[in-house]
């Protein structure tokens, strides 16, 4: 597929095995204006410091390729929200070191899922990740990193599946400037909020607006969902295969608010990146009026 500086701000998820610099490579070749990386492996606690060289190269390699827009998830492993205290602890020194690898690296958006309450109940998992973020948003004024609440399906005890538990986690901490929102397709999709339609899809966007805030909005997660509306199953589909659709896709790729947003795929893929690049034309070929718009 070929890039240009005029194609629109799509991309994927990006392995970054052999250094995070190859990430940027691989994102390029798959057509890729924006891509995901995680700054460490996401299924250890342990990093390795980041290389001089690596990071040099990861910044030569973003002006190379004209990838314009990089964000990053935080591992899997954190949760901010434990009612254990070394849970907790250990997950607040692995998330502020992932802030830091992201200002060594120059990635102003660090997403995560809010956390899980495991049956503290939801109030008070609340309070708890609230507590954690202002702790963490003051030990890192200055570096220029973002914490990015993904909105998720609300499976299990998962935390953050609606807008107004977001709100409650911003206004928490103060509603400082520094958190934002990554708006998950499939997560929002499976926790209620039909969007597969060109109505539900301006509502949902509306109840978004006034309840936490487009300007918050910083980069949004597509994915199709195999499980169907409200459904609380966090399952991702290949684009137009799923239970969502091409509504809500079509709709996002013409909607000139997300225009400058990145749009980045977490769909079932190979080592090949053939299937990224198929999701990637499929959204390319939404890039007309979109309905209702």
């Amino acid at each position: 597929m070929s890039n240009t500086a005029n194609d629109p701000l799509i991309g994927a998820h990006m392995s970054i095995s052999g250094g995070v610099d190859k990430a940027i490579i691989r994102g390029a070749s798959a057509g890729c204006r924006a891509v995901q990386i995680f700054t460490k492996s996401s299924n250890q606690w342990a990093a390795k410091e980041l290389d001089a060289e690596v990071v040099a190269g990861f910044k030569t390699r973003m002006t190379e390729t004209g990838i314009k827009d990089v964000v990053a998830h935080d591992s899997y492993l954190i949760n901010l929200a434990s009612p254990d205290n070394d849970l907790r602890e250990k997950s607040f020194r692995a998330f502020l070191d992932e802030m830091d690898r992201c200002r060594v690296l120059g990635i102003r958006q660090l997403i995560m899922h809010p956390g899980s309450h495991t049956g503290q109940g939801e109030e008070e998992g609340l309070r708890t990740i609230s507590a954690q973020f202002k702790k963490l948003l003051s030990m890192s004024e200055g570096w220029g990193v973002n914490i990015v609440l993904e909105t998720t399906a609300g499976q299990g005890t998962n935390l953050g599946y609606s807008f107004e538990q977001l709100a409650t986690i911003i206004e928490n901490t103060g509603s400082s400037d520094r958190m934002k929102v990554c708006f998950d397709t499939c997560h929002v999709f499976a926790a209620g909020y039909d969007i597969s339609t060109v109505d539900g899809y301006h509502e949902t966007m509306e109840i978004f607006d006034r309840i936490i805030g487009l300007d918050r909005l910083v980069a949004f997660h597509i994915n199709d969902s195999k499980k169907g509306l409200g459904s609380r199953v966090d399952r991702h589909e290949h684009l137009g295969q799923g239970e969502i659709g091409e509504v809500a896709f079509r709709m996002v790729m013409n909607d000139d608010r997300f225009k400058s947003i990145p749009k980045i795929l977490e769909t079932p893929k190979g080592k090949e990146m053939d299937e990224d690049r198929q999701n990637l034309a499929f959204l390319k070929k939404l890039l007309t009026k979109a309905p209702g718009n």
